[in-house]
């Protein structure tokens, strides 16, 4: 709606409807739970790729907020390359910082085992958005069922194939989730992740 793509949520009007993955709006849930997996954390690191600046503001803006509702310390830096995420790595680390966000962006999961690496190299538990990551090493995630998703957009097609107007069809918003842990990586990192958090674990991977 933002974008002036769709009238509402309900009645998409036009002729465009779609599937929203929530991926930016659940910035303030993952940020408390990457505060439960890391509670002693004071200082908190944000990348964002500025590549897609509406997204990166809107999820540095919202992981402060978070962050300030938890009285904790925020450092927001950019990356839009392999060589710019170790930089920021590296910067992050001789800031001191306890643990990291990463921004939901389709680059970054591209980029998924070196972020594994270089988390593990830097002793900096991180935070992901896609699963995609704790399944390379990453230590965990938390975001929209990814599989649920694209059985929705699977759906979608086939009706508008058939003949259904896309304005007919409210855009479908995210409504499973999905929190994975890592907990080799955990191991990695000298992390004893709290049974609590475990226990929410839609996977546990050993």
């Amino acid at each position: 709606m933002a974008l002036g793509l769709v009238a509402n949520i309900a009645r998409p009007g036009g002729n465009v409807t779609g599937v929203n993955f929530l991926a930016a709006e659940l910035v303030a849930k993952r940020m408390g739970v990457l505060h439960e997996l890391v509670p002693a954390a004071t200082r908190f690191g944000v990348l964002v790729n500025p590549s897609d600046p509406r997204r990166a503001e809107a999820v540095a803006r919202d992981a402060q907020a978070a962050a300030r509702s938890m009285e904790r310390q925020v450092h927001v830096l950019e990356a839009s390359t392999g060589g710019e995420i170790d930089e920021a790595f590296a910067t992050f680390a001789r800031a001191g910082t306890d643990a990291l966000f990463v921004a939901p962006d389709p680059f970054f999961t591209s980029r998924s085992v070196q972020f594994a690496i270089m988390a593990v190299r830097h002793a900096i538990p991180a935070s992901y958005a896609s699963r995609a990551f704790a399944e390379v090493g990453g230590l965990m995630t938390y975001g929209t069922s990814l599989e649920d998703m694209y059985r929705q957009v699977g759906t979608y097609a086939a009706r508008i194939l058939k003949g259904t107007k896309p304005a007919d069809l409210p855009v479908v918003q995210s409504s499973k989730f999905e929190l994975v842990i890592n907990r080799q990586a955990a191991r990695a990192l000298g992390l004893e992740v709290p049974p609590t958090l475990l226990a929410r674990a839609d996977e546990v991977i050993e």
